[in-house]
């Protein structure tokens, strides 16, 4: 899908060649030839391309200019206005990306609006090899479920290497493309993290097969991007601007039919902009965060720390839990680590101390083995 705006020479002469009433009217050679005797007056974005409009327009005075006096019937400025309509209507062609296919297996898609395990199974299997783990695995699916659907804050505390950030990662995605959710925000303990849980939550619309057969309103406009984020803006579906936005933060196309368009998701670090996250949407209303994924929270170096203990209690109870805006109760799931007794995990896991965080702590082991002995036969 071509820029009109800069093109090679060889694509402003099939574009100019393409009208029917003139035939072919220029070539590749000739038109490279006037490129480069007119530079930046035609330009593109590089010295090797055309701005479409500008060369159309000149191309046309041209035409106008040999012409005897009243031959064409026109006037130069209704033959400009006409070579202008022309490229514009060619760039919107070349930028309409048009119907959105339908929905390759509904059932498969409706089985897993209330089951976030067997969304997480469906559509990333590679991600979840193995069976979940009856104690911390499932509890913890079941916590985002009903912090999902029903509202609550949960910190749940998993051992490392658990799959606990793959898990929550994930169910953003499933929270907004099933529409219980509308706004989520992915916190992660500093920016790296963060950019690293926001870049495979973008990665998974642009490249899971499966996603894109089930969930073609979301993923069909985003492979017509071809990973070029600058084509965001002209995105047209049936000749309705799609508002779709691929960037540091991802908005949901507005496509025939959907009932999740203008649904985003975002990422920050907890030691980053917070307070005041809003989204403008494209009927001109401005949404808060409805759901946070709090990834934890902290470091082995903040753990060790009172002051950022503190410091970082202070911006979840307040800057976080305050997303929603005034009167709103934020909906919220932290899987964190307890690294040392007291550190910010160990608080607010503490049900006695913060009991609207519903705590739950879960060990690497539900218990040693009764036949010790197979298990020394087998090391």
């Amino acid at each position: 899908m071509a820029d009109f705006r800069n093109l090679k020479p060889g694509q402003m002469a099939k574009a100019l060649n393409s009208f029917e009433e003139y035939g072919e009217v220029t070539d590749k050679g000739r038109t490279k030839s006037n490129l480069d005797a007119l530079g930046s007056r035609v330009q593109g974005e590089s010295v090797q391309t055309i701005h479409g409009y500008k060369y159309a327009a000149w191309l046309f005075d041209q035409v106008s200019k040999s012409r005897p006096r009243g031959e064409s019937g026109r006037t130069y400025e209704e033959i400009k206005a006409a070579a202008a309509r022309r490229a514009a209507e060619a760039s919107a062609k070349g930028r309409d990306i048009g119907p959105i296919p339908p929905v390759a297996d509904q059932q498969r898609r409706d089985r897993c609006r209330t089951d976030l395990g067997l969304f997480l199974k469906t559509y990333f299997p590679g991600m979840f090899p193995k069976e979940w783990s009856k104690t911390f695995h499932l509890d913890t699916i079941r916590a985002i479920e009903e912090s999902v659907i029903h509202g609550g804050q949960f910190a749940l505390a998993l051992p490392r290497g658990s799959g606990k950030t793959t898990i929550c990662k994930y169910a953003a995605i499933w929270a907004v493309l099933f529409n219980f959710r509308h706004f989520v925000v992915v916190i992660g303990n500093d920016q790296g993290a963060s950019m690293d849980i926001f870049n495979s939550i973008k990665m998974a619309f642009e490249t899971n097969e499966l996603l894109a057969q089930d969930f073609p309103e979301v993923c069909y406009p985003v492979a017509a991007l071809e990973g070029i984020a600058n084509r965001c803006a002209g995105q047209l579906c049936q000749g309705m601007n799609t508002h779709i936005r691929w960037t540091d933060t991802l908005v949901f196309p507005t496509v025939p039919g959907s009932e999740i368009a203008g649904n985003a998701i975002t990422t920050t670090s907890i030691t980053g902009r917070i307070r005041g996250i809003s989204l403008a949407t494209a009927d001109g209303r401005s949404i808060r965060p409805d759901f946070v994924i709090i990834d934890d929270p902290q470091t082995f170096e903040s753990a060790r720390s009172l002051s950022q203990v503190s410091q970082r209690l202070s911006i979840i109870q307040g800057d976080i839990c305050g997303l929603s805006g005034p009167g709103t109760k934020i909906t919220a799931v932290m899987p964190c680590t307890v690294i040392r007794p007291n550190d910010l995990a160990d608080q607010l896991l503490d049900r006695r101390e913060h009991p609207e965080w519903h705590g739950r702590r879960y060990g690497l082991l539900d218990g040693f083995p009764e036949r010790l002995p197979l298990w020394q036969r087998y090391w």
